[in-house]
């Protein structure tokens, strides 16, 4: 009889990239990335601007194809079967893509509709409340903060109950309350078992949120763990005989070098 841990290591990887090569031009922007995804994890993809982050995440959506290497999402190939890919993913990008004429609740009707789900109506009462948004579901979407305005994407997003969702730098431009209540958010996803792949600049946010956490510098992955994982990829400080745990700051400078540029 097989064991509940021996179902779970042998469980399929929501997301497996192998040897995925992109370039634009002459630029090499991802330089053959490997890296799996569990099931119901976050999984955080770390990097600086121009790292390659947000090419990655076209390509699991099918909005870019590679040059070079295999990439699948739910077992779907990318490539071969962008259709099944589309009904499996969800994604939200670095801008909130709602629209500001509607409110927040039609923003939400809207979506359920052309998902040809039924009762659209019930379905965006329930996001709204899923996200501390029915006060304002009336509202224009003009209106809100930027942290309203991000939570709302997210809820559109799921609309439609997609296994996998990628968010890609979804705190960028937001204040730290705001920051927080998307971290809350990404948190609940996971629980309710939805794979999240995070792609985010900030290290913090990647220390708060990942399960494991991979770091993208110059196209190739040079790290990949959980953070405790990655604190033993340094050797421990020490002041005054007191031991000095690194943080995911000091990890991820060293790994990449304090003056290092990204070359794409």
């Amino acid at each position: 009889m097989t064991s509940t841990a021996d179902a779970e290591l042998h469980r399929e990887p929501a997301i497996r990239l192998q040897g995925i090569e992109k370039s634009y031009k002459e630029l090499h922007v991802l330089k053959g990335v490997d890296f799996e995804v569990a099931p119901g994890s976050i999984f955080a993809l770390l990097g600086s601007n121009g790292a390659g982050k947000t090419t990655i995440v076209r390509i699991l959506s099918t909005l870019l194809r590679p040059d070079a290497g295999t990439a699948t999402v739910e077992g779907f190939d990318v490539t071969a079967e962008p259709v099944r890919v589309r009904e499996s993913v969800s994604l939200t990008g670095q801008f909130a893509a709602v629209d500001e004429i509607l409110t927040g609740r039609e923003n939400l009707v809207l979506v359920a509709k052309l998902r040809h789900l039924k009762a659209p109506g019930q379905v965006a009462d329930e996001l709204l409340a899923r996200f501390n948004l029915t006060d304002a579901g009336s509202r224009k979407v003009s209106t809100y903060s930027g942290g309203m305005r991000r939570r709302l994407d997210i809820a559109m997003s799921l609309i439609g109950q997609p296994k996998v969702i990628f968010l890609d730098e979804p705190t960028t431009g937001l204040d730290p309350e705001a920051r927080i209540d998307v971290w809350k958010v990404v948190k609940e996803l996971a629980e309710q078992g939805t794979t999240v792949l995070l792609t985010t600049q900030y290290l913090d946010e990647a220390e708060q949120l990942a399960d494991r956490i991979a770091v993208l510098h110059q196209g190739r992955i040079i790290a990949n763990g959980t953070l405790a994982e990655l604190k033993k990829l340094l050797p421990p400080a020490k002041v005054e005989y007191v031991e000095k745990q690194p943080t995911l700051e000091d990890i991820f400078l060293t790994l990449v070098g304090n003056n290092g540029k990204d070359e794409s």
